[in-house]
C-alpha cells in the first residue's frame, strides 16, 4: 500500500513556540508507517534546533536569503518551494506562520494540492496592511484552517466565512523529573526577550515583594533585532538584583529549568496558544499569566492550577505570586493540578487531531 505523503512547511525550526510544535508534529506523524513525511524549512535561517526524527525527509534551499535585497529572495524562495510542491507530489501540505502561510498559498495557486493552514499569532495582531490584506485574499483558498484557541475561531469565522476551521490546541510535552532534580525557590519565565514578553515588568514586580530567599530567573534570548537583554541587565543593575535576578539566556535543557523552579510567571500581552505555560504545568508548576486576549485562558484553570491576571493589573499579580511563595501548600497542590489538567494536551493525542482534520476533509 502507497504511503501518504504529508508535507509540512514552516520558514524556521530555530528556538520558538511555533517551531517546537511543528517539530513535534513532525516527529509524531513520522511514527506512523502509513505516512512518509516531508519537511520543508525555507526562511532565512534554517539551522535545525529541535531534534527530527531521521525518517523525515528535510528539504531546504541551496541559496541563502539574503535581507538586503529582500524581494528577489522572496521570489526566489516561492519559486522553489513551487517546484519542490510539483517534485514531492504530497497528498496534503500543512503551512505554519502568520506570514508565511501566505507565501505557500501563492506558490500553490492552480495546483492540484490540498493546503492546510496553522495560523499561530495573537488573533488580533496587526500583521501591516499588506499582510493583513494578503491573508484577506488568499486564506479562503485554503482547504482548512487550524487555529489554537476558541477565541481565535470566533474572531476569523467573522473574516472567512466559507473557510473549513477548527480548534486544536497545542502539543505539550510530557516533562518528567527522572534525574531527581530537587526545586528551589526560584520563579521562572521561558520566553523570547521581546517587548511583547514584559520581562522588564516581571522585574519590577519581583523586586517589590520581599522574600529575600527567592531569585527569579528569564530563559530566553534576543530576537527580531530588539537587543532587550541589554535593558534588562540595566534594569536588574540599576533596582540592585544582580543576585536574585538571573539573565539565562538560550538554553538547550530548559526542561531542567521548569523542573528546578517552584514557581512560572509569565507577563506576555500578545500570544496565540502558549507552549510555555503547558510544559511549566506538565513539569508540576502553579503559573501566574497575564489574561491576555488568547491563549492563557484556555490552558490555566483559574485558582486550580493557576491564577489569571487581568492584563497589566501588576498590583494583583504581585499579590497572587506573593501568595504562592509563601504558601508551600497552596503552592504544591496547584502544581500537581497543573499536572493533571495539562494530560488533555498530550502530544500524540494532538498530532492524531491534526492527523483527523487533515485527512478526513476534501476541497470545498
Amino acid at each position: 500500500m502507497l504511503k501518504k505523503k504529508i508535507l509540512l512547511a514552516i520558514h524556521s525550526l530555530q528556538a520558538g513556540g511555533m517551531e517546537r510544535v511543528m517539530a513535534e508534529l513532525t516527529n509524531c506523524f513520522s511514527e506512523n508507517s502509513k505516512i512518509e513525511v516531508h519537511l520543508i524549512i525555507y526562511g532565512s535561517k534554517r539551522e535545525v534546533f529541535y531534534p527530527i526524527a531521521k525518517n523525515v525527509i528535510i528539504h531546504k534551499p541551496i541559496f541563502e536569503f539574503n535581507n538586503e535585497r529582500r524581494l528577489i529572495s522572496t521570489l526566489k524562495t516561492l519559486f522553489f518551494l513551487r517546484k519542490k510542491f510539483k517534485k514531492i507530489n504530497p497528498d496534503i501540505i500543512l503551512s505554519f506562520g502568520e506570514f508565511w502561510n501566505n507565501l505557500v498559498l501563492i506558490a500553490t495557486i492552480g495546483l492540484k494540492y490540498p493546503v492546510y493552514i496553522a495560523d499561530r499569532s495573537e488573533p488580533l495582531m496587526n500583521l501591516g496592511a499588506f499582510h493583513n490584506n494578503l491573508r484577506k485574499l488568499l486564506y479562503n483558498n485554503a482547504t482548512g484552517l487550524i487555529l489554537q484557541t476558541q477565541q481565535a475561531k470566533k474572531i476569523y469565522q467573522k473574516q472567512f466565512k466559507k473557510l473549513n476551521i477548527t480548534v486544536i490546541g497545542n502539543p505539550i510535552r510530557d516533562i518528567k523529573n527522572n534525574n531527581n532534580i530537587q526545586r528551589k525557590n526560584i520563579i521562572l519565565m521561558v520566553g523570547r526577550l521581546v517587548k511583547t514578553k514584559h520581562q522588564d515588568r516581571l522585574i519590577k514586580i519581583f523586586a517589590k515583594i520581599n522574600i529575600p530567599d527567592w531569585k527569579l530567573v528569564l530563559v530566553g534570548y534576543d530576537h527580531i533585532k530588539q537587543k532587550n537583554s541589554i535593558s534588562l541587565a540595566k534594569l536588574i543593575r540599576e533596582l540592585q538584583l544582580e543576585n536574585r535576578v538571573i539573565l539565562a539566556g538560550k538554553q538547550m535543557n530548559v526542561e531542567d529549568y521548569y523542573l528546578k523552579s517552584k514557581i512560572f510567571a509569565f507577563t506576555s500581552d500578545s500570544e496565540g496558544f502558549p507552549n510555555v505555560i503547558g510544559e511549566a504545568m506538565s513539569a508540576g508548576l502553579p503559573v501566574v499569566a497575564y489574561d491576555c486576549i488568547a491563549g492563557p485562558s484556555e490552558i490555566i484553570n483559574d485558582s486550580e492550577d493557576g491564577f489569571l491576571i487581568p492584563l497589566f493589573d501588576d498590583k494583583f499579580f504581585q499579590l497572587k505570586l506573593n501568595e504562592l511563595m509563601e504558601n508551600d501548600n497552596l503552592r504544591q497542590q496547584m502544581g500537581e493540578n497543573a499536572r493533571n489538567n495539562i494530560k488533555k494536551f498530550n502530544k500524540d493525542l494532538i498530532a492524531e487531531k491534526f492527523l483527523e482534520f487533515i485527512l478526513s476533509h476534501k476541497k470545498h
